[in-house]
């Protein structure tokens, strides 16, 4: 019997167990053989004479939507055990493992985290974001990178494909911010990927240190800090030893997009970028574009969204062919740290999955949106990221 229709059936024993009766339009038909054995004499009771063949096959009164609950959302499901059958969970842990359903926050607003003294709230999100933005050290400095936009495309033309800017989008960068520790060893890892969807990632001994090595160095910077200690003081990590863990989980933990092959994560999709039917995917970072650019690997056609923010970092909606692969919108901070950017996304992925998390920085507002890769898990349950992009706000 399916879940949904296990549901159905609890609820009509718990009816019967409190003595009362079912909705005049409860739908029997549904509800299963043994549901209906377990409780016939009850239900029968109810209906007046009759007989368990007339009660088989009893006319439909209502839609099943009436008492099924749907496999994707919370409707009757809030503080249900969690079961790792169901594609997603509607209890107080499941903010903490980033496996809501979308619809969580709509029917269970009032149960664990989002009533508590641990919920992430809106201005929770502003308060941490410009503390975040005011701990990146590392950034660029105004002098450090020179942008030349030139085009400004309508967002109603970003499908066209066409080159509208002849030079390259960065005219100067200072390599020496790549020799800072935490942009150093994030360099090193944007070459361990596959950009071809449905290729398995062979990802050696060599390349799991290099993750290691990053997210040792993000999590010695004040900004990775504070991150912590926010999410920390909202129980969601009982230790920094935990977060990193996690960390490495969500972020560099492998699924497949396609084929069936491990050939994807987190980090690979929003970072490196990706090639799936043709069109680049994810690529949300700019010293992978700079780099690329700079090998003459990117062709940059155009820009259709420019931050308010005079000084770095900024946000630019970009259009790039990479080798040969068009990307249509791709929005990316500008000449901020590694950790600032890895930060504000894990911010967001586990404070707002699947929806826009509202920011602000450097007293501007900023959207991000993320979602959840839903058809593999690990650990108890958590998702991995499936991406993460600015939004304007």
């Amino acid at each position: 019997r399916s879940r949904a229709a296990g549901r159905s059936c609890q609820y009509l024993q718990g009816l019967i167990s409190a003595g009362k009766r079912p909705a005049q339009r409860t739908c029997w038909g549904n509800l299963g053989s043994d549901c209906l054995r377990k409780r016939s004499s009850q239900v029968i009771s109810w209906m007046g004479r009759g007989c368990w063949s007339i009660l088989q096959t009893t006319v439909l009164f209502l839609y099943p939507q009436d008492l099924y609950t749907a496999p994707d959302s919370c409707k009757g499901r809030c503080e249900e055990p969690y079961n790792e059958e169901d594609e997603c969970h509607c209890n107080a842990e499941c903010e903490r493992y980033q496996n809501c359903c979308e619809d969580y926050y709509t029917y269970c607003s009032s149960e664990g985290f989002s009533s508590s003294r641990d919920a992430i709230t809106d201005g929770d999100l502003l308060h941490i974001s410009e503390q975040l933005y005011e701990a990146d050290h590392n950034k660029a400095k105004p002098t450090d990178i020179i942008i030349n936009p030139q085009h400004r495309l309508s967002p109603d033309h970003t499908g066209d494909q066409e080159d509208h800017s002849p030079e390259p989008l960065y005219k100067y960068v200072n390599e020496k911010l790549f020799s800072k520790p935490t942009y150093a060893s994030f360099i090193k890892l944007l070459d361990n990927y596959q950009r071809a969807t449905g290729r398995e990632e062979d990802i050696t001994a060599e390349e799991l240190k290099e993750q290691d090595n990053f997210l040792k160095e993000v999590m010695k910077t004040e900004l990775m800090k504070k991150l912590f200690t926010f999410l920390h003081k909202k129980n969601r990590y009982s230790s920094e030893q935990e977060f990193v863990t996690d960390l490495k989980e969500m972020w560099f933990g492998l699924y497949s997009r396609g084929n069936g092959e491990q050939d994807s994560s987190g980090f690979e999709h929003v970072f490196s970028g990706e090639v799936k039917k043709g069109k680049v995917t994810g690529f949300h970072n700019w010293i992978r574009f700079y780099l690329l650019e700079k090998q003459g690997l990117i062709d940059y056609f155009s820009h259709s969204y420019d931050g308010p923010w005079n000084t770095y970092p900024d946000v630019l909606g970009i259009q790039f062919s990479w080798d040969g692969f068009y990307k249509e919108v791709g929005s990316a901070f500008i000449g901020c740290s590694p950790e600032f950017e890895f930060g504000l996304y894990t911010l967001c992925f586990i404070a707002r999955p699947g929806r826009a998390c509202h920011l602000s920085l450097g007293g501007h507002s900023l959207s991000i949106q993320t979602y959840t890769w839903t058809k593999s898990t690990y650990g108890n349950g958590r998702k991995y990221i499936a991406t993460a992009y600015v939004i304007s706000s």
